[in-house]
């Protein structure tokens, strides 16, 4: 048996201290390396952080813990984050191209998109770094998000907790929200804007994972709508039919070159500034119905529309009794088609019980899809699905395709915006117009001039 002499058991001694020492030293560069990667992640969103709720916190890392949460969660992974914050971006980006320092919350909205874009970049850049990290060395870096989170020792305003979040802004007596203020909550779910006894009321925008963003007027926690402010900067149009030169036995001609928005109707309030009194910008004419009825005042209204230098599009109006391929062949056939013109519009309204006689959603949905493939096809341009608010919260989900692969004209007289993406909106029926007897239909672009020069760009026949 062979024996080991003190020296030798020395030596080994120190060679294995050296070794467990530089082990040590290792693991702690290795450490101090993540935490600073973390760190710098971080720290950009310390500015924005300030920006949004207005403190003084002393939060170096105010989104650490939220990272590092799912970066320990198995359940999650970085693709679904991706996605979300893709959403949630999609969301805000769209809201801002079709808004201006103009309107309400404009600013607000805007840091927050800020701030989201710079979450999302950290964030993805946070999860890169530690999915390549240990089980150990995650464990480590978990319990020092903990103690790095987020704490306040100053602020302008209040803050509360609850189970489902924290607030930080305005309270009243009882420390209820009340005045401006944000939520936050651990789901995800963002809320700014304004609170009253401690409900979300007033003006203020809503956002969440996987949930679309909210803009507007709240009152008692639910949400109300966006309520437009009307001025001569917006582009405005107008859509009409043969009822627009024959009202019963009388027959009336239309004077296109007195043509001036005078009034936006009255079936609900609106904010307006200044006097009413806009160009038209756009119209819509009625061609064809089915695949049998044709508009005849539409070539001599188009020529004249034209001439004056206005935009003109064509419309159809579905029927539930004749298919997508009869209709939209009917609608080529009679309809004029030139370079420049507004994209084309099928126009559906059927009722409840139309849509069951004809077999139910899908096959309607099957018939739009047939129209509107066979009209682009001609035409070179994708057509616009005009509908009302009713038929896009009853109907549309049916059909994501279509919601998502065509721009929507909705129909609604309320006082609120459409809570969709859209292209025009209608915002009342009894509007009026210089040169045109009786009520108009008066439509709204949904964007200012920089988004409609860059629709007359993309969007027209060619």
């Amino acid at each position: 048996m062979k024996t080991y002499s003190f020296r030798h058991i020395k030596n080994i001694a120190v060679v294995l201290f050296v070794m467990a020492t530089l082990l040590f030293f290792w693991r702690m560069e290795r450490q101090t390396q993540i935490r600073r990667r973390i760190a710098n992640t971080c720290f950009r969103q310390q500015h924005y952080y300030n920006l949004l709720v207005g403190n003084d916190t002393v939060c170096p890392f105010p989104y650490l813990t939220d990272a590092m949460r799912f970066v320990s969660d198995d359940s999650l992974r970085i693709d679904s984050l991706v996605r979300m914050y893709g959403e949630q971006q999609s969301e805000l980006n769209y809201y801002l191209s079709v808004h201006n320092v103009q309107d309400e919350g404009y600013n607000m909205i805007a840091d927050y998109a800020t701030m989201i874009d710079t979450k999302a970049d950290s964030t993805r850049r946070l999860l890169h770094y530690t999915i390549k990290i240990d089980s150990g060395e995650k464990h480590q870096l978990v319990h020092e998000a903990k103690y790095y989170s987020c704490r306040p020792h100053r602020v302008r305003t209040d803050m509360k907790g609850d189970s489902a979040g924290v607030y930080i802004g305005e309270m009243d007596s009882l420390r209820r929200a009340d005045g401006h203020g944000v939520y936050k909550a651990y789901d995800g779910s963002y809320y700014q804007g304004e609170w009253k006894e401690g409900r979300r009321h007033g003006f203020g925008f809503a956002i969440g994972p996987w949930k679309r963003l909210r803009v507007g007027e709240w009152s008692e926690d639910s949400y109300l709508g966006e309520r437009v402010h009307y001025t001569s900067n917006r582009i405005y149009g107008i859509d009409i039919s043969r009822y627009q030169h024959e009202q019963g036995k009388k027959k009336y001609a239309i004077n296109w070159g007195q043509m001036r928005i005078t009034h936006l109707g009255s079936m609900s309030r609106k904010q307006i500034t200044g006097t009413v009194d806009y160009p038209v910008s756009f119209v819509y004419i009625k061609s064809t119905e089915g695949a049998t009825i044709r508009n005849k005042y539409f070539n001599s209204d188009y020529v004249k529309a034209r001439r004056r230098g206005i935009r003109v599009g064509a419309y159809h109006f579905f029927s539930v009794r004749s298919s997508g391929v009869a209709q939209a062949n009917y609608f080529i056939k009679n309809t004029r088609f030139n370079r420049g013109d507004f994209p084309p519009v099928l126009d559906v309204e059927p009722s409840a019980k139309q849509i069951r006689e004809m077999g139910g959603t899908s096959v309607m949905f099957a018939r739009i899809r047939s129209w509107m493939s066979i009209v682009e096809k001609h035409t070179g341009v994708r057509p616009i699905l005009y509908v009302s608010q009713a038929f896009v919260n009853r109907y549309l989900s049916e059909a994501p395709d279509i919601k998502k692969n065509y721009r929507i004209w909705i129909a609604r007289y309320g006082e609120y915006k459409p809570d969709i993406r859209l292209a025009i909106w209608q915002l009342s029926p009894d509007g009026r117009v210089s040169g045109i007897h009786g009520a108009v239909d008066i439509n709204v672009f949904n964007g200012y001039g920089d988004l409609y020069d860059e629709f007359l760009q993309n969007a027209l026949i060619p």
